[in-house]
This record gives structure tokens, C-alpha cells and sequence, in this order.
């Protein structure tokens, strides 16, 4: 994952030995370098093969390599860049050969993902692959600014975006609650505007190069005109309301905004991104220009004054001139703009590159910014339906194409469309659960924007999401892991079990459902609760559901005993966790796990006896009300299932045959 453009299977295996050895063409790159090292020592990890030589070999100092690698040129992290590659495994010998050295990244972590084993090795099938991504930009947005994320936390993040290839790192670094980034010529900013949660440039240069090591460009985002009440508590001088600001503790859309009529905010402006440029070599950088409602220049005079002056007739025009003015300061340090659609004007240069995502919670059409851009000349890039922070499903995003279906596109407009972004805003997302609302998802959604646009089998893609997600442990992610840290917090370090066979069947509310109206959590609340130990596509909502179509298709006695193994799990554990010595967080998930308990009771009783009574399926009834209900900011993944149960019962009424 994501799956290859071509791939030729045939019978035969490499197996992995100690003798294992790599060599590289003479035009090596410090990427080949890093990649091969962290290739080598994750299949000795993978295999427990004591490999004999830790690192890869120049071509011209080894004969007969187990892998021989051949590269051109060293790649650019630029749009259109060819990151194609070919991998041919035979018995006796692997070969990778592309044009760049990005294309050889992606070609090691292929090779990796084909390791498999049989009782007494380990190895590799005989295999010739030819790929290439179908989108030049596969990215991952993480918000820095809502809830700060640590250097570590993004490398690890970076790592598993360069295991499913994805090739672009935007980094949301301003915004209401927080200015993340170091700046040498207007300090206050980061001074007064991060709660001394920032990263200094010396850090910045250090994600840069990480990132560029494993074939990602990383694009920075300055939120602005609006968003920017941490901009404006280190300078109120460039706001467009007089008052006093404070880094905002809830989430929402806030009205203060940068004043477009002053010229100290395109002074601060330019040296903070002639400071980015220096940090930054990609060529974009993204400006925002989201969700700026204008309340603050609506009620100042002297900008309504300075609107009437320049024919500039509504705020939209008003960030227009806004907009302008940064493109040509941005021009001048050698970069290009990029914004959410909001920046998408008439007078905007076609050079500026359009983020689509509207739809994501709104009363538009998806993708319609993005087939507007395209016809418009401008590049652009879909983020709407990728909104990962959103909770919903990994089917949902897997089926969203890059571009929309049943379009009228040219060949030349579709072209535009550089791909997509998948994108996590963390107003309930901390470095302690960050990865779990990230992974594995993302990677399915690496899939879609690399691989073919018929790869849509949602199947196949849960049986290999699951083997991916794993294996993303050896690179640091805490997706998995972490559930355990907050469950023991939970209980004060009790036996966690009964709260984990909890969490396999509870997902946290979705679209936003959780923090309704921004104001139920701040930026620093707690998010060690239940909610943040549960995950999207609970892993035994399947199991079960599967468990419950089998049974409605056949009441035999394998498909019954099944379902009530289900029920014993779910009454034996909620036993276990009544035992726990309580406190108040437990005290609130218990209603929930005794309804649970309670109408897996009822049901046992049915598929035992044979029969229903009408009482019990008014207890039942009772009981899926109350489960439908959210509770402790958690919605019951199997609730619909246990419905579909209390139909088909309530269908039979009385005796049924099993």
C-alpha cells in the first residue's frame, strides 16, 4: 500500500540471509544513503537475520550484491518531478532501478512491504513491479498551531508519510491559538503568541532536512488575513479593531483579523516571510485566507474609508487587495502563493495554487472550488473529503478521487489537479493521541493518491491497511500503543482489559460533534479521556457485523454461537470492570457498558431458548434507545447491528427455527 501501477507475480523467492548486501551507482545521495541504513536495519528488525553488513556498499566496491541499485540523477522536491521507479526480484538477485533517487525511496519501501515468511525463512517473491504516482502532490497537513506537536512527533510522522509515499508536508504553523515559528525580526511573535510552545529555526531547518532525506518537500502556512489573534496579541498595532488580544483558548472561527490598510502589516509580513523563505527551499508558501468573515472591517471607519477610495466594494474585494499584495511580496523572495479557496479571485495571478475543501462541513458541492480553479488555469489540490480530524470511516476518504467524477474537464484542466492532502486539525488532538486519529487512515488515503483510480476494493484495502498498520509501529508511530497509556491513566493502573474490549466496539463523535460550538474543550483540556483511547472503524464493529449478516442469512448453530460469543465477551468484561475500584471517569462510561452488558443478556437468552417474548423486546427496544444516545463523547459502533437483530426478532415474535 499504496498498490503498484504493474505487477508481474511469478513463482519463485529471495531469501533474506545474513549475506544480505546493497549496492548503490557511484552518483550516490545522502537520501539513497539514509534509505538504504533505515531499510537495512528495519528488515534485520522485521526478520531477526543478523546481517552482516549494516550499510550499503558503493557499486564499484562490491561484485554480486543481493540488491543492486541504479539511479540517474538526484531528484527535485518539485511538482511534476519523476518519481517513477522498477523492482525486479529474482531468486538469486533484486534490482531497483529509477530516473531519481526519490524514485528509489519509494522502490525500498515497496521491496519491504513484499517481505514475507514461510516456517523456516524469510524472503521475498519473485516479483518485477513498474510504478509511478498517479498525483505529483500526495500531501499530510498537521496543525501545529491549535495544540503544539514536538519535533519527534513530527519525524515519526514524517517517516510513516515517507513509508506510503506521500511527498508533501504542510505545515499549518499560525493560527488563533498559537504562532509556532521562531522569528529573529519581530520576536514578539513568538514570544507572546505560542505560550512559549514554539520551534526555534535551528528546529525548523531540522524537520526541512529530515523531511528532504525522505523525498518530502514541506510547505509552511501563515494564516492570514484572518485566524490571527495570536499575530495580533504580540502586534495589536496591525489589527483591524483596537482592543486587547490573547491567544485564544477555544476553536472556531474568530473575528480578529490583519488590517489590509495598514502598511506596518505588510512591513511585519515581509520580513516574517523573507525569514520562511530562508527556512523553506520548496517554492510554495501558504498564506490561509480562510474563513475571514470581516466583522472588524466592517466596523472600522477608516478601512470602509479606504474600501470607498480604492472601489473595493465588498470585503472579498478587500482581501483581494490583501492577497495581491502578499503574492508580490512573496514573488520577490523567489516563492508562490498558496490558499484555501478563498483566495480564488478574478484578479488573482494564475501562478497562486488553489487548496479546494470546501464541502467539508458546508452547503457546497465537493470539488467545486477545485474544478473551478482548474478551469480557471490555476493548480490546485483537493483536500476536501481527506478531512481526517472529521472521525469518519477510512472508506469515506478511500473513495473520494482527486478528481471528481462526472466532470467536463479538459485533459489540460485535469492536469492541473496536482492531487490532494489529507488534513488534521488538532483542536482535539495532542502529541499523545495524534497518532491513532492519523493512522492508519492516511495510508489508504496515500493509496488513492498514488494508485490507479480503479483500485477501489474495499476489501482488499481493510486486509492490507491492517498488516500496514503494524508494521508502522517499527517507525515510532504510538497509534496502537498509546490506547494502553490512556486506559492505565483512566483506571489508575488497573487491569485495562474489560476498558479495551470497550474501546473495539466505541468510536469518538464525528464531524465535529465532539467539541459542539468550539467552546466544550480549550487548548489545554484534558484528552487522556475514553473518547481519545477510541478510534475510527472500531475493530470489532466489523467482526461483528459480519457475525450479524451470517446469522440473518443462516440461524444455524455455528452462525449462532458466534453471535453469542460476542454477547459472552461483552457480559464477562463489563464483570470485569464493575470490579474496578471506581473513580469519576469510570463512574461515567459505566452506564454504557452495563447497557451493553444488559442487552447482550437478552439476546443470549433468545438464540439459547429459541424464542423471543414481547417483554424482552421492550427491554430490548429500551436498551437501543439508550444506546444511540452519545455518551462520554462516544457514539456505540455496533448499534446498528444490535438493531438489525432487534428487527429480525421482532419479525419472528414468537418461536423461530435455528
Amino acid at each position: 500500500m499504496p498498490w503498484p501501477q504493474e505487477v508481474n507475480i511469478r513463482d519463485g523467492r529471495f531469501v533474506i540471509n545474513s549475506n544480505f548486501t546493497i549496492s548503490v551507482t557511484k552518483n550516490s545521495s545522502k537520501r539513497i544513503k539514509v534509505a538504504t541504513t533505515k531499510f537495512l536495519r528495519r528488515l534485520s528488525g522485521r526478520t531477526g537475520v543478523f546481517i552482516d553488513n549494516g550499510f550499503a556498499f558503493n557499486s564499484s566496491k562490491i561484485k554480486n550484491p543481493s540488491l543492486a541499485i541504479t539511479f540517474n540523477r538526484i531528484g527535485k522536491l518539485e511538482i511534476y518531478e519523476d518519481e517513477s521507479y522498477e523492482l525486479k526480484v529474482s531468486d538469486t538477485k533484486i534490482y531497483i532501478h529509477a530516473n531519481t533517487d526519490l524514485g528509489v525511496i519509494h522502490a525500498l519501501e515497496t521491496l519491504l512491504q513484499l517481505m514475507t515468511t514461510s516456517h523456516d525463512s524469510y524472503y521475498f517473491p519473485k516479483v518485477t513491479i513498474n510504478d509511478k504516482p498517479r498525483f505529483t502532490w500526495r500531501g499530510l497537513m498537521i496543525d501545529v498551531a491549535r495544540h503544539f506537536q514536538p519535533v519527534d512527533v513530527l519525524k515519526r510522522n514524517l517517516d510513516a508519510m515517507a513509508a506510503v509515499k506521500l511527498n508533501v508536508f504542510h505545515w499549518h504553523l499560525t493560527d488563533d491559538q498559537g504562532f509556532r515559528i521562531e522569528s529573529k525580526s519581530y520576536p514578539k511573535l513568538h514570544e507572546l503568541g505560542s505560550d512559549g510552545l514554539y520551534y526555534t529555526q535551528s528546529q525548523i531547518k531540522e524537520v526541512v532536512e529530515y523531511a528532504s532525506d525522505r523525498g518530502i518537500l514541506v510547505v509552511p502556512e501563515i494564516d492570514v488575513p484572518g485566524h490571527a489573534t495570536a499575530i495580533l496579541t504580540a502586534y495589536p498595532e496591525i489589527a483591524s479593531k483596537d482592543t486587547i488580544y490573547s491567544i485564544e483558548r477555544f476553536s472556531g472561527i474568530f473575528n480578529p483579523t490583519l488590517d489590509p490598510t495598514n502598511s506596518k502589516t505588510y512591513e511585519i509580513l515581509d520580513s516574517l516571510f523573507g525569514e520562511l523563505a530562508n527556512l523553506f527551499p520548496g517554492k510554495y508558501i501558504h498564506i490561509g485566507g480562510d474563513e475571514n468573515e470581516g466583522k472588524h472591517w466592517d466596523e472600522n471607519l477608516k478601512i470602509q474609508k479606504f474600501k470607498k477610495k480604492n472601489n473595493l466594494i465588498t470585503n472579498h474585494d478587500l482581501q483581494t487587495y490583501f492577497n495581491l499584495k502578499l503574492e508580490k511580496i512573496l514573488a520577490k523572495y523567489g516563492k508562490s502563493i498558496m490558499g484555501w479557496e478563498e483566495i480564488m479571485t478574478n484578479n488573482m495571478t494564475t501562478t497562486a495554487l488553489i487548496h479546494s475543501w470546501k464541502g467539508v462541513n458546508e452547503n457546497v458541492a465537493a470539488g467545486e472550488s477545485l474544478i473551478k480553479a482548474a478551469k480557471k488555469g490555476y493548480n490546485t489540490v483537493l483536500s476536501n473529503g481527506y478531512y481526517i480530524d472529521l472521525m469518519q470511516p477510512v472508506s469515506k476518504h478511500y473513495l473520494v478521487n482527486p478528481i471528481p467524477v462526472n466532470n467536463n474537464l479538459t485533459l489540460k484542466e485535469k492536469q492541473r489537479i496536482l492531487g490532494g492532502e489529507a488534513t488534521m486539525w488538532t483542536e482535539l488532538v495532542t502529541s499523545l493521541n495524534i497518532d491513532s486519529r492519523l493512522w492508519p487512515r492516511t495510508a489508504a488515503i496515500a493509496e488513492r493518491f498514488w494508485s490507479d483510480e480503479k483500485i477501489t476494493n474495499l476489501e482488499s484495502m481493510y486486509k492490507r491497511l491492517e498488516y500496514v498498520s503494524f508494521r508502522l509501529e517499527e517507525l515510532g508511530i504510538t497509534h496502537l500503543r498509546n490506547r494502553n497509556v490512556i486506559l492505565r491513566n483512566i483506571t489508575n493502573n488497573q487491569q485495562t482489559e474489560s476498558l479495551d474490549v470497550l474501546t473495539k466496539i466505541c468510536e469518538p463523535l464525528k464531524i465535529y460533534t465532539r467539541n459542539a460550538g468550539g467552546i466544550e474543550y480549550k487548548t489545554y483540556s484534558p484528552f487522556t479521556l475514553f473518547a481519545d483511547a477510541c478510534t475510527v472503524d472500531a475493530s470489532d464493529s466489523f467482526k461483528f457485523n459480519k457475525s450479524i449478516n451470517h446469522f440473518l442469512n443462516d440461524q444455524n448453530s455455528k452462525n449462532t454461537e458466534e453471535l453469542i460469543r460476542f454477547f459472552d465477551k461483552w457480559i464477562t468484561n463489563y464483570t470485569k470492570f464493575k470490579n474496578l475500584n471506581r473513580n469519576p471517569i469510570l463512574t461515567t462510561i459505566l452506564p454504557l457498558y452495563k447497557n451493553i452488558a444488559s442487552v447482550s443478556k437478552i439476546y443470549k437468552n433468545v438464540l439459547l431458548h429459541k424464542k423471543v417474548t414481547k417483554k424482552q423486546l421492550k427491554e430490548i427496544n429500551n436498551l437501543l434507545l439508550e444506546l444511540k444516545k452519545p455518551i462520554v463523547d462516544v457514539e456505540l459502533a455496533i448499534y446498528e447491528d444490535l438493531n438489525k437483530l432487534f428487527i429480525f426478532f421482532n419479525k419472528k415474535r414468537t418461536n423461530f427455527k435455528i
